[in-house]
């Protein structure tokens, strides 16, 4: 079953600026995250992950009252409205099984991770926000999908897309968690692409973004 230990050192800093009463959906929404990244790093064959993350897109194209039950992760997502917006998400994903990582792929990914911060927002009841959320969510994915690329030529391309996305404004408060990785990964991406909690640099930064936001 899925539990906050599922989640990486700065998210879990991340996740310790959420409101009380929003911190639910910030955490299923890094362990949806994390949980299709597994799904790529795990797969000993491409067909394998591709089988895998149609599920989860067969998933989010039914409506919440036909999941299967026993999926903590479904469970979680059941009252969220926007879900069938998620299959952007599991193409994102998808579009990083090709030969080779390019501009498209990259988009690809970074375009359905935000859509799945744009759903988080509503479900937060933020809906006004979506739009900023979806390119703070792009940005993380771009700095994400940089720190674990294969070389430094794709680590180049990846950060080179990036700069199609101007980093958000300050989101409400009740998106800080979602700041605090964008903070992160405006960072990472401004050294090359490097890990996002990487040097002590990255902790200062999430603090300070995590209480001031900004």
């Amino acid at each position: 079953m899925n539990s906050p230990d599922d989640l990486l050192p700065h998210q879990t800093l991340a996740l310790a600026y959420a409101k009380a009463d929003l911190r639910a959906q910030f955490e299923t929404a890094l362990l949806l995250e994390n949980r299709l990244g597994a799904v790529l790093r795990g797969a000993s064959e491409p067909m394998i992950a591709q089988l895998k993350l149609a599920w989860w897109r067969d998933r989010f194209a039914q409506s919440p009252d036909e999941w299967p039950k026993g999926e903590p992760l479904l469970a979680r997502l059941s009252g969220w409205e926007g879900t069938v917006r998620l299959v952007a998400l599991v193409d994102g994903y998808e579009a990083l099984l090709g030969d080779a990582l390019g501009p498209a792929s990259a988009r690809s990914f970074a375009s359905g991770r935000g859509r799945l911060w744009a759903v988080t927002a509503q479900a937060a009841g933020l809906e006004q926000a979506a739009g900023e959320a979806a390119r703070a969510g792009a940005l993380v994915a771009y700095a994400d999908l940089a720190a674990n690329v294969a070389s430094a030529e794709e680590r180049a391309v990846v950060v080179a897309t990036a700069t199609e996305v101007r980093p958000p404004r300050s989101l409400p408060r009740g998106l800080r968690p979602l700041q605090v990785l964008a903070g992160l990964a405006d960072r990472a991406l401004a050294r090359g692409g490097v890990d996002p909690a990487s040097g002590a640099g990255a902790y200062l930064r999430a603090i300070r973004v995590g209480l001031l936001g900004r």
